[in-house]
């Protein structure tokens, strides 16, 4: 074997060698949860092993975006991982929440040998704070892929990174009622009024990610009814065949 071929050997086995951080993502079924996959798949020193996300049993649908669980399962085979499923009560107080974040947190550590979960949180401190405080209480470390970079920036890449969303829930008193069920894109971008994060971090606006780089396909979707509760304005978002 010449030195050429021993020098090739040697970079194969020490890249097969280096060990990567193995990471749970927090996923909301969102932009921000879908270009945080994108951006860790992208990086050497770690692998995505899977999806966690919280549903209210009550209504079987994601518990912060309102999406049916059945999309949230489609968004996990496009992303070609698994989707480690935490139900909750409804109403659930945070006590209630918490417990269960913690017993999903020790069966991820001990089935998948996890130490690392990640969030698509991008600059609200007090979220980060919260989040860093209770990871304490397991064996997990927070990673914050996204953090501190200049949202509409951010939102410009993703749109031109290929990632297509849909307005699922919006904050009436933010945002006019025509935003809900509006594509995330350029077009929706310019329509925002001034004052509103071009992220939807303040919580004016929520997304469902339905193809994009993360993505091995697309997942078919049309919306559906669109109804206001509880202070928020939700658009269905359907599964294509269940709209014939």
């Amino acid at each position: 074997m010449n030195g050429f071929s021993i020098g090739l050997c040697t970079i194969l086995m020490q890249k097969q060698s280096k060990i990567r951080q193995r990471v749970i993502l927090s996923w909301s079924s969102g932009k921000d949860s879908a270009w945080t996959l994108y951006r860790l798949q992208q990086q050497d020193e770690y692998e995505v092993v899977g999806l966690l996300t919280t549903f209210n049993q009550e209504f079987d649908r994601s518990a912060m975006h309102g999406v049916r669980r059945g999309l949230v399962q489609s968004q996990a085979r496009a992303a070609g991982l698994s989707l480690h499923e935490v139900p909750l009560p409804w109403p659930c107080s945070n006590e209630v929440y918490e417990r269960a974040m913690l017993d999903a947190c020790t069966e991820l550590h001990e089935q998948w040998d996890v130490a690392l979960m990640a969030f698509g949180d991008l600059f609200l401190e007090d979220v980060r704070a919260y989040r860093e405080i209770f990871l304490q209480e397991t064996d997990f470390a927070p990673l914050f892929p996204l953090w501190n970079e200049p949202t509409d920036k951010l939102a410009e890449e993703m749109i031109a990174g290929g990632l297509c969303a849909r307005i699922t829930c919006m904050d009436p008193e933010k945002l006019s009622r025509d935003f809900a069920g509006r594509d995330f894109d350029r077009h929706f971008l310019t329509a925002l009024p001034n004052g509103i994060d071009p992220c939807g971090e303040y919580g004016e606006f929520h997304t469902f990610t339905w193809d994009g780089p993360m993505f091995k396909h697309a997942i078919q979707i049309q919306s559906g009814e669109t109804v206001e509760r509880e202070g928020f304005v939700f658009t269905d978002i359907l599964p294509r065949e269940e709209m014939r």
